[in-house]
């Protein structure tokens, strides 16, 4: 075996993640936990730590100056075990973002002692402020628990978290946190991959297994059925690869009591460049470098159906993620090559680093036809929408302008925001093409998030709910929020609070 094909073995994460439970506070004196961390909101209260263990040298903690808010202290216990005690301090208004943030720098300060065992409380909260505080923490230590993959010959031998603890979690659902925390993992675990180990033939293994795994169907439309369909679009940017392992893979979940349905509810969509030398019009060496990360959007659109399916939801639900790389080579194609797409639309090409869109266009077509009640996809399309709001926030774009302030909540609430940003018509007009019917890209960068928005929205049936997410927040340098890795899988988390928790699919009725 090749020693390339030897590290194809690590496609998929293989460490367990840590058992969670809920457990009284009591429990932890007759067995205490390497770490203890725990969130108060401000003001506090004097009797805030009563019921925490060794509860005097918690409020020594926090008497040794005036708290403020976003900031967090530590100590250790005076037990058996020393346990690393870990405080954060809230605001009272404080949004679920800086929940998050609070919580990923609290599990970062208990990290180096690498425990074995941490236990969650909200000491001085009740009711829905406790379990959001317990459900940061929790979010947070499942993403520090979870180690990216690596390919050092001597690994350091760190003791992985194998127990976390909720203390009086009364009401917190700890399988849809766990399930959140899963598929956020498998998201960052595949974006992080190096382009050697994930390259479209091992991509498509690992779609397979995971289908078998969770119970979903796959089909998998390689390049001679894509040409079958049409889709000259998705195949003029797989021209440029050595191998022709390029496709589309379309997978499917049915809840029990649907098996037998055929229209599903939703369609997730995600963008799977595996890596993106930019074609012709070639990258240079520093934006060329993370473009191995260019397949995020397949990684979300895949973890969020997976993370369905594990929570058994009343959806039908389809993924379509469309899987090729952008090389340069004698077969790539060029600026000013005309191309059809899957729904017969044509296409002026203008710049091939502009590849994102148009495997999109014909994924986005095919999943048309399954007249879906609602699309979403999911890319990391376009420069412009870093340049408009960092990797801080991701953009939002939607064919349903009533659906925007459900877009923006879900954002907030899942503490994975975005932006709505608009999508009118009238800019239509900068992708006007004398020889096609549309441009793929405007000569110019100006506005070209809107104007990819705007391209994608030709191969979407009109009568079909759709939201386009420019995943700007895919990677950020030193992570975001909860998560400390470059690779942040954000989108998972936005994604379900969005269907299940914003109920979008009742939203897009409610506001008809």
């Amino acid at each position: 075996m090749s020693p390339r094909g030897a590290l194809r073995s690590v496609v998929l994460p293989t460490a367990r993640p840590p058992v969670i439970a809920a457990a009284r506070i009591t429990s932890l004196e007759a067995r205490p936990a390497d770490a203890l961390l725990a969130i108060v909101p401000l003001p506090v209260t004097a009797r805030a730590f009563n019921r925490l263990p060794d509860s005097a040298r918690w409020r020594e903690l926090n008497a040794r100056s005036a708290p403020r808010a976003a900031t967090l202290r530590s100590t250790v216990l005076g037990n058996r075990r020393q346990t690393l005690a870990v405080l954060g301090y809230l605001a009272a208004d404080a949004s679920p973002f800086e929940r998050l943030t609070l919580a990923g720098r609290m599990l970062k300060e208990a990290a180096a002692r690498s425990p074995a065992s941490i236990a969650l409380a909200a000491p001085a909260s009740s009711g829905a402020a406790a379990r959001a505080a317990l459900e940061a923490l929790l979010a947070a230590t499942l993403a520090h628990a979870f180690a990216l993959p690596s390919f050092r010959a001597s690994a350091r031998d760190e003791r992985p978290l194998e127990r976390v603890l909720l203390i009086d979690a009364d009401g917190l659902d700890l399988r849809y946190g766990a399930a959140v925390a899963s598929g956020t993992n498998l998201a960052r675990w595949l974006t992080a991959l190096p382009p050697n180990i994930l390259d479209a033939r091992s991509y498509a293994s690992a779609i397979a297994r995971l289908a078998r795994t969770h119970g979903l169907s796959l089909r998998w439309l390689d390049e001679r059925a894509l040409r079958g369909a049409g889709a000259g679009a998705f195949l003029a940017v797989a021209g440029g690869n050595a191998e022709h392992g390029a496709g589309i893979a379309h997978l499917r979940y049915r809840p029990a009591r649907r098996r037998r349905t055929a229209r599903p509810d939703i369609a997730l969509i995600g963008k799977g460049i595996l890596f993106d030398t930019g074609g012709v019009n070639l990258k240079t060496h520093r934006s060329m470098l993370d473009m191995h990360t260019d397949m995020a959007g397949s990684a979300v659109a895949l973890a969020t159906l997976i993370a369905l399916a594990e929570l058994r939801a009343p959806l039908a639900v389809d993924a379509w993620l469309a899987i090729t790389e952008n090389r340069i080579g004698p077969q790539a194609y060029r600026p000013q090559e005309v191309v059809r797409a899957a729904n017969g639309v044509t296409i002026q090409v203008i710049h091939t680093d502009a590849e994102g869109r148009m495997v999109l266009a014909d994924t986005l077509a095919l999943a048309g036809r399954t007249r879906p009640r609602f699309m979403m996809d999911f890319a990391t399309l376009t420069g412009a929408c870093v340049y408009s709001l960092t990797e801080r926030m991701s953009g939002v774009f939607t064919n349903r302008p009533q659906l925007a302030p459900t877009l923006v909540d879900a954002g907030r609430v899942s503490g994975e925001r975005v932006w709505n940003f608009p999508n009118e018509p009238d800019y239509d007009a900068d992708l006007d093409s004398k020889v096609a019917d549309i441009q793929q890209c405007a000569v110019d960068g100006k506005g070209d998030h809107i104007l990819a928005t705007r391209f994608l929205s030709r191969f979407v049936p009109p009568d079909t709910a759709w939201v386009h997410v420019d995943l700007s927040s895919a990677t950020r340098s030193g992570g975001l929020a909860h998560v400390a890795t470059d690779v942040t899988g954000f989108g998972v988390r936005y994604a379900l609070e969005l269907i299940l928790g914003q109920h979008v699919l009742a939203a897009l009725e409610r506001r008809a």
